[in-house]
């Protein structure tokens, strides 16, 4: 599994396909921000991350500007990382509650963190040709990292990449915050807001109410 973890892993990091996406995530590294302009950014697609072994995957929309596309990996640098990861770290999933860089010693517990699009789209909007090219790759990585029967959805457009990918369209699943949808005896999907910024400061997610969904998950792990 390792092996071919490796190989999609290379094939992800060395793709091309979407000039949109190519042009904008170079033009970021390029430019980078004030904050990180004596750093070397990324500026190259992003795999997923953690315990190939996992039966819980959490799914995000793609890398942030000055987060992925900086560190290189997925929710790493960046205010959403430092949410998601405080409310990992305190149920178990992690075994540090920040995510910094690559060098950071962070190790996920039973648990594999990825995107549905493995570059940063501009404004975070993806067009639907963009998810349908990198959809090749997510349904590659669920095919490797196959223990998993959890899969959790952050955010609405990973949902949807979800619900298309395994083919759930017709279950008439919908999207909200801490539900479990089951779609067969051994394997759930399970959906969230997104740790952004926006949804935090809003309160619309908290703190609370993440590490109770997590909570939710971990019940529902041991009883599979």
């Amino acid at each position: 599994m390792i092996n071919k973890l490796e190989k999609l892993n290379k094939t992800i990091i060395n793709c091309n396909k979407c000039k949109r996406l190519v042009d904008f995530r170079k033009k970021i590294a390029s430019e980078k921000t004030k904050r990180f302009k004596h750093q070397s950014y990324w500026g190259r697609p992003i795999t997923g991350f953690g315990d190939p072994n996992a039966k819980v995957m959490f799914v995000g929309l793609a890398p942030a500007a000055h987060g992925g596309n900086r560190t290189g990996r997925v929710f790493t640098g960046d205010k959403s990382a430092d949410f998601l990861f405080k409310c990992l770290f305190k149920v178990g999933y992690s075994n540090q509650p920040n995510s910094d860089n690559i060098d950071d010693g962070l190790r996920l517990i039973d648990a594999y963190l990825t995107t549905a699009l493995k570059c940063v789209p501009p404004q975070d909007k993806p067009t639907s040709l963009e998810l349908k090219n990198c959809l090749n790759f997510f349904c590659q990585e669920i095919n490797v990292v196959k223990n998993v029967n959890v899969m959790v959805c952050l955010g609405k457009i990973a949902f949807d990449t979800c619900i298309k990918s395994l083919n759930l369209k017709n279950l008439g699943f919908k999207f909200s915050h801490g539900k479990l949808n089951r779609v067969s005896k051994e394997f759930y999907l399970a959906s969230s807001y997104h740790p952004s910024p926006r949804n935090v400061n809003t309160g619309r997610l908290t703190e609370d109410s993440m590490i109770s969904f997590l909570k939710k998950l971990k019940n529902l792990e041991d009883h599979i």
